[in-house]
């Protein structure tokens, strides 16, 4: 496979923030940041993120660089309407979508990464553009699309009761 060090970190700080992400919206039905799961998954994106950007097989700077930054935006956004939109529950819409764009954009490279390494010497794709990458992409983005659907509708039903 022939992962660097910082690649084994970096790959197992990021399995850790989708495990945790997938366990809130499985839970919450959302990534929760007042759980600890939620908690797990923004620090370890943001740890996953930043890591990403002493890595490259291009050599210098490339696109997934521009992605981590976004990502780290991106959370970074949700963290503040967490923490100081107290109260403000339109924010939760925000929230709640920066967070779940955040991780299906995590899962990009994820999914190339894993499908064209794994398992070792007999990958499950050759390169990032197979249709095996296309179509798990595209499965993962519909799932995405439904599961803003969900929690948008979800967050205005709690918006409606506590009104």
């Amino acid at each position: 496979m022939g992962l660097s060090s910082l690649g084994i970190f970096h790959t197992l700080i990021g399995v850790t923030a989708i495990v945790a992400a997938v366990i809130s919206f499985v839970k919450y039905g959302k990534i929760n940041l007042e759980r600890l799961t939620g908690k797990v998954y923004f620090y370890f994106t943001v740890i996953t993120s930043l890591t990403s950007l002493g890595l490259s097989k291009l050599g210098g700077l490339n696109p997934g660089h521009g992605l981590s930054v976004f990502i780290v935006i991106l959370v970074a956004a949700a963290y503040f309407l967490f923490r100081k939109r107290q109260g403000h529950n339109k924010a939760r819409y925000y929230e709640n979508f920066f967070l779940s764009f955040s991780f299906f954009l995590s899962l990009l490279p994820t999914v190339v990464e894993t499908f064209t390494r794994i398992p070792v010497g007999h990958p499950l794709a050759k390169w990032p553009g197979d249709p095996l990458i296309a179509k798990t992409l595209l499965t993962i983005f519909v799932l995405f699309v439904i599961g803003s659907v969900y929690q948008y509708l979800k967050q205005r039903k709690i918006n409606k009761s506590e009104a």
